[in-house]
C-alpha cells in the first residue's frame, strides 16, 4: 500500500506510468520453437525494432512528455517494490483507494538488487529479504537510486476497476484475481497457467507445521525463472508483506494432471490456458 496523489507536488514526486502506446511486446516463441517462453519489448524506429528505454532512462525523463502519469506517489523505494510486486493499492489524499495492476513491461531483463548487494559484499545471501533491502536503501539514501537503477526492468500500470477484483487479489497473468495463499506464479517456459499443484514447503514466519496445500499456477513474473521456482501470493497487509518479504524456502511441488496428457510436453499441451 502506497500513499499518492492524482497530481504532482513536491510531496508526491514519483510517477507511476501507464503503458506507452509505442511499446511493442514480442513473443519470440511464435517465430522459433527454441525461443519458446522468451519475450522482447521494444519500439519501432522506421522498420527497426529497438530496445525500449530502461529504468535509468525513464527515471531521467524519457517518458516525461507523453502524459502517461497514472498517479504520483511519495516514495521512490515504495514505487520500486510496487514494480517488483506488479500490483498494489494507492491511498489518495482524500482517503480513496486506487487499485493498480500490471499493464506491461519495458522488455529489459529483471535484475535482483538483493543479488547486487550480495555481489558488493554488503549482505550475506541468507540475510537478504525485502525488509533488509529496504533498510539498506533507507540507510544509504545517496546510493539508493543508483542501486535501484541497476535493475533496468520497468513496469507500467493500469487502474483496476473490475468489480470482480474488488475485495480480492490483483489480476494475475491468467486474467483472474489471485487468491491469497492459493495462487502461485511460475515460469511459463516449464508450466502452463491453470495447472493445479500440491505444494510442500515452509512458511517463512513459522517453520512448523510445514506449508502444504493445493495451489494453482495463475501468474508469472520477470524474476521467476526455472522449473521449480514459484512465488506464492500471500495477500495484502503487514503479515502478508512479512511472509512475502522473507519467503525463500526450498520445497517441492507435485503436478496434478489428467491421465490424457501424462507424458506430453506440458508447456505445449495448453492445459488450463
Amino acid at each position: 500500500e502506497l500513499r499518492g496523489s492524482s497530481v504532482y507536488s513536491p510531496d508526491f514526486p514519483v510517477p507511476l506510468y501507464r503503458r506507452p502506446g509505442d511499446l511493442i511486446n514480442v513473443d519470440l516463441g511464435l517465430f522459433r520453437e527454441e525461443w519458446r517462453g522468451q519475450r522482447l519489448g521494444g519500439r519501432l524506429e522506421g522498420t527497426r525494432l529497438l530496445p525500449y528505454a530502461d529504468r535509468a532512462e525513464i527515471n531521467g525523463g524519457a517518458l516525461g512528455e507523453q502524459g502517461l502519469e497514472l498517479v504520483w506517489v511519495d516514495d521512490p523505494v515504495d514505487a520500486f517494490f510496487l514494480h517488483v510486486q506488479g500490483s498494489g493499492r494507492i491511498v489518495l489524499e482524500d482517503g480513496s483507494i486506487l487499485r493498480v495492476g500490471y499493464a506491461g513491461q519495458n522488455g529489459h531483463d529483471y535484475v535482483s538488487i538483493g543479488r547486487q548487494l550480495i555481489k558488493r559484499g554488503v549482505m550475506e545471501k541468507e540475510a537478504v529479504s525485502l525488509q533488509t533491502i529496504r533498510a539498506w536503501l533507507d540507510a544509504h539514501p545517496g546510493e539508493a537510486m543508483a542501486l535501484l537503477e541497476e535493475n533496468p526492468s520497468y513496469v507500467f500500470f493500469q487502474e483496476l476497476k473490475n468489480s470482480a477484483a474488488g475485495n480480492t487479489g490483483p489480476l494475475g497473468a491468467q486474467g483472474v484475481p489471485l487468491t491469497p495463499g492459493r495462487s502461485l506464479a511460475v515460469d511459463r517456459l516449464f508450466l502452463p497457467l491453470g495447472i493445479p499443484l500440491w505444494l510442500d514447503t515452509k512458511d517463512p514466519l513459522n517453520a512448523e507445521p510445514p506449508l502444504r496445500r493445493l495451489v494453482v499456477a495463475q501468474d508469472t513474473g520477470g524474476a521467476i525463472r526455472g522449473p521449480v521456482r514459484g512465488d506464492i501470493f500471500f495477500g495484502f497487509g503487514e503479515k502478508a508483506e512479512a511472509q512475502a518479504g522473507h519467503m525463500k524456502a526450498r520445497g517441492r511441488y507435485f503436478l496434478l494432471l489428467p491421465k490424457s496428457i501424462a507424458g506430453r510436453d506440458l508447456a505445449q499441451s495448453g492445459a488450463g490456458g
